[in-house]
């Protein structure tokens, strides 16, 4: 950065802190004892798409990754748009694996990065659920490298369950980095990996 950028109050964007997401696995550990939220087995990404062939390629690449394992039983990802013309990434492994889901939404991130599209990245999510049907998301939000929990009320048309997410918030500030400003906790209504 230079000297003009910081007279003129300019910064270089926020390189993103993807090592942040492997705070995951514990965090289920502690969620599941303190809350009784256990992981779907659900995880997404989320970003912003670039027309051009440099993209496409990049995108069959995450394809071709996570597929990988397809034919020893492996569930295939998918790729959908949402109604702001985001894409997102859905990527499935058995519930008691967070770890190995981390490892794919890190791939996926770790590629989307190292082909230049890093600004296309907007955020990750780790699905989870309890017995009496409510469910939960951890956000990770790639431009301020912190968490926030996301509950929708069951069977209310978009409204979240603040109390939860307070709980939340207080429950995992050890595993994770929450993001202390609740303006930026933003809905991710019908996100896939968001068990509804």
């Amino acid at each position: 950065m230079g000297f003009l950028d910081v007279i003129l109050g300019r910064s270089k964007p926020v390189r993103p802190d993807l090592d942040q997401l492997f705070g995951l696995p514990s965090a289920a550990v502690t969620l599941e004892a303190g809350a009784g939220f256990t992981p779907t087995g659900l995880g997404s990404v989320c970003f912003a798409s670039v027309e051009g062939g440099a993209f496409g390629r990049l995108q069959s690449d995450v394809r071709e990754l996570l597929d990988a394992d397809t034919d020893r039983g492996g569930v295939p990802v998918e790729f959908s748009q949402d109604g702001y013309g985001y894409t997102w990434l859905l990527a499935r492994q058995p519930p008691d694996d967070v770890a190995a889901l981390v490892n794919d939404l890190h791939a996926v991130n770790t590629l989307l990065q190292d082909g230049g599209f890093g600004p296309q990245l907007l955020c990750s999510l780790l699905g989870f659920h309890e017995a009496a049907g409510r469910s939960l998301a951890l956000v990770y939000l790639y431009k301020r490298g912190t968490f926030y929990p996301f509950a929708p009320l069951p069977g209310a048309a978009e409204k979240r369950d603040n109390a939860l997410e307070l709980q939340v918030r207080a429950l995992l500030g050890d595993d994770l980095r929450i993001e202390q400003d609740l303006s930026r906790w933003f809905p991710v209504w019908g996100a896939p990996g968001l068990h509804t």
